[in-house]
C-alpha cells in the first residue's frame, strides 16, 4: 500500500517509521534536533511550498528520508487507516 504525501509524492506504507504533527512535535527539543540533523544530512524532502503540517519519516534500503508535507498528520493517518494515538 502507498501513502500520498502531496505534490505527486508517494511512499510505501512499510517504509514509514513515523508520522509527526509539526504543530505540536516541534515543541520538543528532541524532535527539533532530529529534524535539524536530518536537514544537515540532506535527508529532508520538502513536498510543499506551503506551510508544513507534518513530517513523515521513512526508512528503506538503509537510508532515512524525512518528507515535509502540507497534509496534516491526522489526514495521513486516516489515509493509512490507522487510528491516531491521541484518540486512544
Amino acid at each position: 500500500m502507498y501513502l500520498h504525501l502531496g505534490q505527486g509524492v508517494t511512499v510505501t506504507q512499510k517504509s514509514i517509521v513515523a508520522v509527526i504533527d509539526l504543530d505540536t512535535a516541534t515543541w520538543s527539543r528532541h524532535t527539533r534536533a532530529m529534524l535539524r540533523r536530518a536537514e544537515e544530512r540532506g535527508e529532508v524532502v520538502y513536498v510543499t511550498d506551503e506551510l508544513p503540517a507534518s513530517a513523515v519519516v521513512c526508512a528503506e534500503g538503509g537510508r532515512r528520508t524525512v518528507y515535509i508535507s502540507q497534509i496534516s498528520s491526522r489526514t495521513l493517518l486516516k489515509r493509512l487507516q490507522i487510528p491516531a494515538w491521541s484518540e486512544g
